[in-house]
């Protein structure tokens, strides 16, 4: 049998493409991530009133800072025009779609649930370039000196996710991407 059949025959493009047999727990996964994201946001932007409030303490070593992101992780690529917004838009949308369809061939839930950590990542940082024209941002982890960079759920899920197909790739062994 040759990769894209079945015992009964090729498979559909359906199939191939755009449904496979973890897909409605990526769907799942992918729409929780998504809402934690989207509700602490609009939460902390519209009923808390951060941008008002300035930094406010949690923990010693935890803050609701509020950071506009006009870039990607880390605030890299930053893009003050339209075109740039647009770009970056355009870029997490064929990410996600690409990131999707990996999705549909994933055999188990490991693998499944990290491509779908990432997915929901990064449709929630999309749907703010989207409507704000930049990324809200809103954790800051710091201890002493340290400062970490100031981030939100949905960069949660991209890191977790990331991390989760590192190690699926390192458990699986050299060229199982190959398979």
């Amino acid at each position: 049998m040759r990769d894209g059949e079945t015992a009964q025959g090729p498979l559909s493009w359906t199939a191939r493409w755009l449904w496979g047999r973890q897909s409605g727990f990526v769907l799942v996964v992918t729409f929780a991530g998504l809402l934690l994201d989207q509700a602490s946001k609009l939460w902390l932007l519209h009923g808390f009133g951060l941008a008002g409030h300035g930094p406010v303490s949690l923990l010693p070593v935890l803050d609701l800072t509020l950071v506009w992101n006009r870039g990607i992780s880390y605030g890299l690529f930053q893009q003050d025009s339209e075109i740039g917004r647009w770009g970056l838009a355009a870029a997490t949308l064929i990410a996600a779609i690409g990131l999707w369809i990996w999705s549909v061939r994933a055999d188990y839930r490991f693998l499944a649930l990290a491509l779908a950590l990432v997915i929901s990542g990064a449709i929630g940082n999309g749907i703010d370039r989207l409507l704000y024209g930049a990324v809200v941002d809103f954790i800051h982890f710091h201890v002493g000196d340290f400062s970490w960079y100031v981030f939100n759920f949905a960069d949660v899920w991209i890191v977790a996710g990331v991390c989760g197909l590192l190690y699926d790739g390192l458990k699986s062994g050299p060229n199982s991407a190959a398979k």
